[in-house]
């Protein structure tokens, strides 16, 4: 089994939690519908490329 041999010290654990971060989603807005939408999701109306694809 695995052991480190040392204390892994504040900075070197902050540093390396660096990279875990939450990104904000990328929000478009569709002048045609007037609608929002996030990147490759259906807007909030049902449409998708201009098609509508759900009730």
């Amino acid at each position: 089994m695995a052991v480190p041999a040392r204390k892994t010290s504040k900075k070197k654990k902050k540093l390396r939690q660096t990279h875990q971060k939450i990104s904000k989603p990328e929000i478009s807005y569709n002048e045609a519908l007037g609608d929002y939408r996030r990147s490759h999701h259906i807007s909030l109306k049902g449409y998708y490329k201009g098609r509508k694809v759900s009730e």
